[in-house]
């Protein structure tokens, strides 16, 4: 399935891109800051934020195979396939703050290694929840270039809107992706930060996905459907 994934030349280079902007994450904490601070929190957040830009591209153009699927559509191998590529960027970032922190072996850093398991899990879910995204703007949204930039603008967009009007603000954690992908990779998550990212997951995942699902089912009916042809005889 993963092979399937990025079976083509550009999702290859999409995907060593989304790799290489991990590994340039982690590069950057440890140029900007000293390895007594580095802990896999601290790491954990630069590196899965900076795949989380790249990781809904795929989705996007996963997607679009489904447009040129035969009828009926069958949407759920697909959205598989997209978090199973996901899931395998949540893990390889985990795995560069695990290796960041062991070639530094420090024994300075507070409690370097605490809540690793959960931080670690915690990305997996920043990047499935990232490519729902970027699969249910892609089901949306054409052509892909248009459904790229909206994976990013519509969530920072809709996140810098509510900051801007101090009532909103506390919004925010219920509606935009941003403070969960935070919330998920600061720790130990409390119930209302676990309420928070269903609810994002809700929105940005099932809400739109599904939405995207039923509009291409339509379309391809609308495609499909017989032609009636025009009466033109003569009276």
């Amino acid at each position: 399935m993963i092979r399937r994934s990025v079976g083509t030349l550009p999702r290859k280079w999409l995907a060593a891109i989304t790799l290489l902007a991990g590994l340039s994450a982690a590069l950057a904490v440890a140029v900007a800051a000293p390895s007594p601070d580095w802990t896999f929190a601290a790491l954990a957040g630069p590196v899965q934020s900076a795949m989380s830009v790249a990781v809904p591209f795929f989705g996007v153009l996963m997607v679009g195979d489904l447009r040129r699927a035969p009828c009926p559509v069958r949407a759920v191998p697909t959205l598989l396939g997209a978090l199973s590529v996901a899931a395998v960027a949540g893990v390889f970032g985990a795995l560069i703050c695990a290796a960041m922190l062991a070639v530094s072996a420090t024994d300075t850093a507070h409690a370097p290694w605490s809540h690793v398991g959960t931080i670690a899990a915690g990305g997996v879910l920043v990047q499935m929840t990232a490519q729902l995204v970027g699969t249910g703007l892609g089901l949306l949204l054409r052509p892909p270039v248009v459904a790229f930039l909206a994976t990013v603008v519509l969530p920072m967009g809709l996140w810098a809107v509510l900051g801007a009007v101090e009532v909103l603000r506390p919004a925010r954690g219920w509606l935009t992706p941003y403070p969960s992908v935070q919330n998920l990779l600061s720790g130990p998550m409390a119930p209302l930060m676990w309420a928070q990212w269903f609810a994002v997951l809700l929105i940005w995942g099932a809400g739109l996905n599904s939405l995207g699902v039923a509009l291409l089912k339509r379309r391809n009916s609308d495609d499909n459907s017989p032609q009636i042809p025009a009466n033109n005889s003569a009276h």
